[in-house]
């Protein structure tokens, strides 16, 4: 149950041991979260991932294994992760993704799949089990990546934007039907991170580093937004970039 101050307590994280999943546990753990599950597909990592937690305050983690590649299998992962916390679930993060690379993957049908399934179809495989298992408790908080990428689909990176994009409109409906239920689901979009993915790529404005977005988390999991941007400040800019005429958004896009 979350504590009196309304902080998760109980916490599972699928892609946990991704940079960004990392600090935004960290910062949960120092706020008194006590029971962390993460998922991912490196043992190594979660292991890194896991005792990173306990450094920060949690008195009980586990790991659980899984490959994003295969969504048949994600509500199996999700069964496995809730089980493991042996309590009720005060917040779910998924934050599993696959950035890829646009000029190698976009004229090969398989990459250009793998890009579809981890971005998306996993992702929505697990909702539809962590919706069931938190609508059945009668309460619970998910997190889910996107992208500001999602907001408007850039022609040179068309499979990632539009991979989070399909995941963007999905969650805002899921949201809305929700209402009622005791389960609310709040969206995460950040700018371009600085992690272990993005390592050698030029930097566009507004990029930010893995701590900075979870600051951004946690200040917007406490306001319960139900869009998380980070920087704050892309609010206002997608706002204007939504709607250029193609033309300029071509401009601005390719740069």
């Amino acid at each position: 149950m979350e504590n009196a101050f309304g902080q998760p307590q109980n916490v599972v994280v699928f892609g946990g041991s991704s940079d960004i999943a990392r600090a935004i546990t960290k910062k949960l753990c120092a706020a008194r979260a006590h029971t962390v599950i993460l998922a991912g597909r490196s043992q190594a990592l979660l292991d890194a991932a896991a005792l990173e937690a306990q450094e920060y305050g949690a008195t009980t983690t586990a790991t659980v294994l899984f490959d994003a590649e295969e969504p048949q299998h994600a509500a199996r992962t999700v069964s496995d992760a809730f089980e493991k916390v042996g309590d009720q679930i005060d917040l779910v993060i998924i934050a599993v993704g696959l950035l890829g690379d646009q000029k190698a993957y976009e004229e090969d049908a398989d990459a250009s799949a793998r890009m579809m399934t981890v971005n998306v179809t996993w992702p929505v495989a697990a909702l539809a089990e962590i919706r069931r298992r938190l609508v059945a408790q009668g309460r619970g908080r998910i997190l889910v990546m996107s992208s500001a990428a999602a907001i408007r689909v850039r022609p040179n990176a068309y499979l990632y934007g539009g991979a989070k994009a399909g995941l963007d409109r999905l969650c805002g409906g899921l949201a809305q039907s929700l209402e009622g239920t005791g389960v609310k689901l709040q969206l995460l979009r950040p700018a371009v991170v600085r992690t272990k993915m993005t390592v050698g790529a030029a930097e566009p404005p507004f990029t930010t580093g893995p701590n900075e977005v979870a600051e951004n988390v946690m200040r917007g999991l406490a306001s319960n937004d139900p869009v998380i941007w980070s920087p704050p400040l892309l609010r206002y800019v997608f706002f204007l970039l939504r709607h250029l005429p193609t033309a300029l958004w071509l401009k601005v896009a390719n740069r």
